[in-house]
């Protein structure tokens, strides 16, 4: 990203979401954005996601230039390389976990089986159960699933956790962790929890729509020895 804005609405109703954002991302990297509400984190995301495009600037996934992309390009991006995880989990009531997962399976290039991505997320147990006999943290870990089967290169989580008790984000995290691990998957997270940096390879911190700092770590905790 270089000089990324974003502006909503015109004249003095005009919001700025991002002021221009300088950023870069990394194969691999588990990245953790800091914010209070409002600050952009959001938008920033939709933008890493091609949800949404910018006002001004410049913004490349690899060589790809998406700033300038068609709809059709954009929809590509999103349907072959990125995943995502929000904080409300957006489950068909009518379809099993396995079904839920199998959804993605059948339009991505390189998947990995439904079994396999619920595995990861340590829900083998729970193949064939509905949303409804799934608790809200299994829910979760189904949407992760979901978002991971397609092996995609970004994972963009919003809030993951927000709607959870404490116990029960610890286990989403340590899932979201493994995905990173294993994958090699450049993983996003939005929170307002800043205990969550402890398991970042990198911390940005955002506010204002600009990056306000960075902190890179040099050793990594597992999620499970968050001190919360």
């Amino acid at each position: 990203m270089r000089g990324l804005t974003k502006f909503y609405g015109e004249g003095t109703t005009q919001v700025r979401a991002l002021a221009g954002v300088d950023l870069d991302l990394f194969a691999g990297e588990l990245v953790v954005l800091l914010g209070p509400s409002g600050s952009g984190k959001t938008t920033l995301l939709n933008q890493l996601g091609g949800l949404d495009l910018p006002t001004s600037g410049t913004l490349r996934y690899r060589d790809t230039d998406l700033t300038h992309a068609t709809e059709a390009e954009l929809t590509l991006y999103r349907r072959e390389s990125v995943g995502f995880v929000f904080q409300f989990y957006n489950l068909i009531p009518s379809l099993t976990a396995r079904e839920n997962v199998g959804l993605i399976t059948e339009i991505a290039t390189n998947p990995m089986p439904a079994e396999e991505a619920l595995g990861m997320v340590g829900l083998s147990p729970r193949l064939d159960h509905f949303p409804a006999q799934l608790s809200g943290g299994e829910q979760q870990r189904v949407a992760i699933a979901r978002a991971i089967a397609k092996r995609p290169a970004v994972l963009l989580c919003d809030e993951p956790t927000g709607a959870l008790d404490v116990h029960t984000g610890i286990v989403v995290l340590e899932a979201l962790e493994r995905a990173n691990r294993e994958l090699g998957t450049l993983t996003v997270i939005i929170t307002h929890n800043a205990v969550m940096a402890e398991m970042a390879d990198r911390v940005i911190r955002f506010s204002d729509g600009r990056v306000q700092s960075e902190q890179h770590n040099a050793t990594r905790a597992a999620p499970a020895s968050l001190r919360w």
